[in-house]
């Protein structure tokens, strides 16, 4: 009897149980591709020494809104929006050659278009200290900046501080999972700087990306693996574009060259989104 009892006891549970699988976890689930930027430089050797010499080259340059539960999170901040006021943009010249520097629209008005004030972005993060990755860190005073320890502390021109000392920080030392659950996880890869770093994301229906930062600048170098003059290391750099090929095959990720303007020409730029 206590048998029978325990199997009819057993059975009624099991019918009274949910059937559906648990939801999972919630994480990223929006990714905007944002315009910061467009650079035109009269020499692509700079970036590719030896190959194709005194070929001009245009550059996009990026930025990367993403939408998490836990908040929003931006990914690089571009050249200066003061640069937009310029049309004809920004004539710069250095040790490293020539350039013009535009931009058509700025990063506070196309994330006002979504609806998002500066004040919304939880945390932020940039691939690292160059000033078209580094140009609009404070219009968001107030959010949690990422950036691996050695490119925070590494001495800027004239021992000029390379962000503002009292903007929240924290200083990585490798790898960072930024909310927890893996949606969105910061991959040391230094070489182009001391602390160079980019950015994994796993989106539910587009799968996994790796956004470059500026571990390598067009698909042709990635393809050659070829190393700009000016990198700090070119082992670093070596080593960390081969660490990026092991997760692109490991994670089936695609990836998002930031400066590779024909592939940013064919990606979806906000409002629109990848899920």
């Amino acid at each position: 009897m206590k048998l029978a009892y325990f199997t009819v006891l057993a059975t009624t549970l099991a019918l009274a149980a949910p059937t559906s699988t648990p939801a999972a976890p919630a994480s990223v689930d929006k990714l905007y591709v944002l315009d910061c930027g467009l650079g035109h430089a009269a020499d692509q050797s700079r970036w590719s020494p030896g190959v194709n010499v005194g070929v001009p080259i245009e550059l996009s340059d990026n930025c990367y809104l993403l939408h998490h539960p836990q908040g929003w999170f931006l990914w690089e901040t571009g050249l200066p929006d003061a640069i937009a006021a310029s049309p004809e943009g920004v004539k710069v010249e250095n040790a490293n050659g020539k350039f013009v520097l535009k931009r058509t629209k700025t990063l506070a008005a196309q994330l006002d278009q979504l609806g998002v004030k500066p004040a919304d972005i939880k945390a932020m993060a940039v691939s690292h200290t160059h000033p078209d990755h580094i140009g609009n860190v404070e219009l968001f005073p107030q959010t949690m900046l990422f950036v691996q320890k050695t490119e925070y502390e590494w001495p800027g021109t004239l021992g000029v501080p390379r962000f503002n000392p009292n903007h929240p920080v924290t200083k990585l030392e490798g790898d960072h999972d930024v909310f927890g659950d893996g949606s969105i996880v910061i991959i040391s890869t230094p070489g182009h700087t001391p602390g160079h770093q980019s950015l994994l994301v796993r989106l539910p229906k587009t799968g996994a990306v790796v956004l470059s930062g500026d571990a390598v600048h067009f698909k042709d170098n990635w393809d050659n693996r070829r190393v700009p003059a000016f990198n700090t290391s070119k082992e670093q750099t070596l080593a960390s574009m081969e660490r990026i090929a092991e997760i692109e095959k490991k994670e089936n990720a695609q990836f998002w060259i930031n400066h590779d303007k024909p592939q940013s020409e064919a990606q979806k730029k906000s409002p629109e989104f990848y899920e």
